[in-house]
């Protein structure tokens, strides 16, 4: 399973974001686990400047803006 985790202050595009990588993630039939995070000294130590940030398994995938489907995708299936 996949850890998934979402970086941001809780914003809009930061729950868009998380529901994309869930549906893609079902769609591709690819177990995650996705956990919202909003603690700013914990995106800080991941050196997130910007939001949304993805982190997948340890590793930093994304920091600002919407992710597109086949980035995600991509990533997910990495």
């Amino acid at each position: 399973m996949k850890q998934v985790k979402v970086y941001g202050p809780g914003c809009s595009r930061c729950a868009l974001t998380a529901k994309m990588i869930e549906e893609a993630a079902a769609s591709l039939g690819i177990p995650v686990k996705v956990e919202k995070i909003t603690d700013m000294a914990d995106m800080a130590r991941h050196g997130i400047l910007s939001t949304p940030g993805v982190v997948i398994d340890g590793k930093v995938v994304h920091a600002g803006g919407l992710p597109k489907i086949e980035t995600i995708n991509g990533w997910l299936n990495a």
